[in-house]
């Protein structure tokens, strides 16, 4: 497999945790909120970010990451990461990276109107929404973080995810 095929791979497992990791709620309370922070996260892009931690996680599984001769500190052990652990990672630095874009597109900022080739999220939902949007995809990509350190068994990471998880509720 070349490389831009496995990059491929890479983006669309990217894809796929991040339509498994938005909030599900359809209720009316949220559906709007919700629609907002989908149609900035899912507007496609190269996910250079989120590939990346596809790749690192990929070199270091296949100790790809010491290939050369001499004496290194590294330890001789290979450590295996999840599969899941690496897509919720790469989920969350995407919509860190979103929720950056969000906030940057803003009036009282870049006042931008169009990103990838469509109108801004607060000109389709307005600056009120976009705001909690972009906070909302902050607050969801440390639920997911502290969500794997809860799994891996990080001391004190389950206070952490019920303050990320109840953020804004």
């Amino acid at each position: 497999m070349t490389f831009n095929q496995q990059m491929e791979v890479w983006r669309l497992q990217t894809e796929e945790a991040l339509a498994a990791v938005l909030p599900q709620d359809d209720s009316t309370r949220y559906r709007t909120l919700i629609e907002a922070m989908r149609y900035s996260l899912l507007a496609g892009g190269k996910r250079i970010r989120p590939v990346l931690a596809f790749a690192c996680a990929d070199a270091f599984e296949k100790g790809k990451w010491w290939q050369g001769e001499g004496k290194h500190n590294l330890p001789e052990q290979k450590h295996y990461v999840p599969s899941d652990y690496v897509a919720k990672l790469a989920a969350a630095i995407e919509m860190i990276h979103t929720y950056s874009l969000i906030h940057d597109d803003l009036p009282c900022m870049d006042d931008d109107e169009l990103r990838r080739g469509r109108p801004t999220n607060h000109m389709v939902y307005g600056e009120g929404v976009a705001v909690l949007a972009g906070d909302a995809l902050l607050n969801a990509a440390y639920e997911n973080l502290f969500e794997i350190a809860c799994q891996a068994g990080q001391p004190g990471a389950r206070c952490g995810h019920i303050v990320a998880k109840l953020a804004g509720r």
